[in-house]
């Protein structure tokens, strides 16, 4: 394996210009600690992902449908760690999560094909955004959309430089795998 020129931060590698960003979610994790390395994009990224993750028109459930889908057909492991153990505490279970590997029933089946009409066709065919428009409103619509992107974003980055997984996470799926 080789080194990778950008790992996470060190408290005290952190910047000057974002340290009030290193109490909050930037410095919970490894990914915002790689992030780092570029201030000014993480100071920029932090509005937006207040927003996917916080304020989405999504509600949590259908966030973390839209992110597990994403991480698994990113193929970002860390994305798809972190996503488990959230969806976990929102109540999921193992076989619902499982089964966003394939293609569940119902409005997660739903999600799941516009997650994949993002990845394979880079858009959502005129039928398919009628369905979750329906389903989930045109907001809902436009925040899956921002939400694949925003993941997609990180995917790169967490894939670019081997980002190493949490160790709380890591601990926590040592300890009770999916």
């Amino acid at each position: 394996m080789t080194k990778s020129p950008l790992p996470p931060l060190a408290d005290e590698q952190w910047p000057d210009d974002i340290a009030d960003l290193r109490a909050g979610f930037a410095g919970a994790l490894n990914v915002y600690r790689v992030m780092a390395h570029h201030p000014a994009l993480l100071r920029a990224w932090a509005p937006l992902r207040q927003h996917v993750v916080k304020e989405t028109t999504l509600g949590p459930e259908r966030s973390e449908v839209v992110i597990l889908r994403t991480a698994h057909r990113f193929g970002s492991a860390y994305e798809w760690a972190h996503h488990v153990s959230r969806a976990r505490k929102l109540g999921f279970s193992d076989e619902r999560i499982s089964a966003l590997r394939g293609l569940p029933d119902g409005e997660d089946g739903l999600i799941v094909r516009a997650v994949d009409g993002l990845f394979d066709n880079r858009k959502l065919s005129p039928d398919l955004e009628a369905d979750l428009a329906s389903a989930i409103g045109h907001e809902g619509v436009l925040d899956l959309i921002a939400t694949v992107g925003f993941y997609s974003v990180l995917g790169y980055i967490l894939m670019t430089y081997d980002t190493p997984l949490d160790a709380n996470i890591a601990a926590e799926l040592e300890r009770d795998p999916l």
